[in-house]
């Protein structure tokens, strides 16, 4: 457990999985004709040239089946999705087909996901559009949170959950709602990471006051509630906890008139912690250092840095210590000329505090 070195690809034990995983994968799409009569070898390389040539499939060599034995399976890369979530949301491929109100964010989709346009094609549904973390900033963070096991306390559609995915051995998924969460892993499946992605519906604070139970609890398990998945006697270790809470919606920014400021982010009003959803900010932050000191939390440009500073400031009340020097680290986060949020990076993720994690 800890902090992971910078490697550059998946290694150990996520490797193995991964590995795993297609291996796997392949297998169940195996289909098989068996030829029970011994056939003429030059009807033998007849047969294997026209099914090399049939795209998405290749023949087995005669070596790792029984003479007389055909084997055609789907090539890697083009095995059926296993999570594929299509129908549930509605498919944008043309500016056409975009209601208005999400126009702007549909001609920003390779930005949210690079493979938005890979078959399946990517899916996000209309809460996704408006607060999915731009891959290049998500992948960013997650470089950052390089860890074992990490906690996507807010999955949404899996734009930050797929980024952890590249750099963690193991990522906990959490949202409230089944559809996103589905949504979520069909894009991961088509990044190749879903299998290093466990992926639960629960709500966070619920997870988290469970996580937090005891040893001494006696409460039964039930399967479908956090505490079947991370029984106190029996809970993993969480390294690292990426808070990306709801702002309130796009209009987050929206001024005393109501009016969206578009000039910059000094015009825009300051964003309080107490906006933040379902609790507040604080609450929010108080809770998850009980988890792990390890904490990315992504908020609005805008937010209010003295509120941000506070929150170590204030951290010895309710049991959350701040650590002995441990400072806050606020990583602006931008998009070409535009800032786009902030990442505060606490414990061990802040830079210069590796001895924390």
């Amino acid at each position: 457990m800890g902090k992971r070195k910078s490697k550059g690809g998946i290694t150990g034990l996520s490797h193995f999985v991964a590995v795993l995983h297609q291996d796997q994968a392949v297998a169940q799409q195996t289909l098989s004709s068996v030829n029970s009569t011994v056939q003429d070898p030059k009807q033998s390389d007849a047969k294997c040239e026209g099914h090399h040539g049939d795209e998405g499939h290749q023949l087995v060599g005669a070596d790792s089946k029984p003479a007389g034995a055909i084997v055609h399976t789907i090539a890697p890369g083009k095995n059926a999705i296993r999570y594929d979530a299509t129908g549930l949301v509605p498919t944008y491929n043309d500016v056409s087909q975009v209601p208005e109100h999400l126009k702007k964010y549909f001609s920003q989709r390779t930005r949210f996901f690079s493979l938005y346009d890979k078959p399946p094609g990517c899916l996000l549904d209309e809460e996704g559009w408006y607060s999915i973390t731009p891959e290049r900033i998500a992948d960013q963070i997650a470089e950052r949170c390089r860890c074992d096991v990490i906690l996507d306390a807010f999955c949404g559609v899996g734009g930050n959950t797929i980024a952890f995915a590249k750099t963690c051995e193991r990522v906990i998924a959490l949202d409230t709602n089944s559809t996103r969460l589905a949504l979520a892993r069909h894009n991961a499946q088509i990044y190749g990471v879903a299998d290093r992605i466990e992926f639960i519906q629960a709500d966070y604070i619920s997870f988290a006051r469970a996580y937090l139970l005891p040893s001494s609890s006696s409460s039964p398990p039930i399967s479908t509630s956090p505490q079947s998945v991370l029984l106190p006697n029996k809970r993993r270790k969480i390294d690292a906890v990426f808070l990306s809470p709801p702002w309130g919606g796009p209009t987050y920014l929206t001024g005393p008139n109501g009016e969206a400021e578009t000039t910059g982010v000094d015009n825009h009003p300051t964003y309080s912690l107490s906006a933040i959803q379902p609790i507040h900010g604080k609450d929010l932050f108080t809770l998850t250092r009980q988890i792990t000191p390890n904490i990315a939390y992504y908020l609005p440009r805008n937010t209010n840095l003295t509120e941000i500073s506070d929150l170590l400031n204030d951290a010895n009340e309710e049991h959350s210590v701040r650590l002995p020097g441990e400072q806050v680290e606020v990583e602006e986060e931008w998009m070409g000329s535009k800032l786009k949020a902030l990442t505060c990076y606490f414990g061990g993720l802040a830079a210069g505090q590796d001895h924390l994690f």
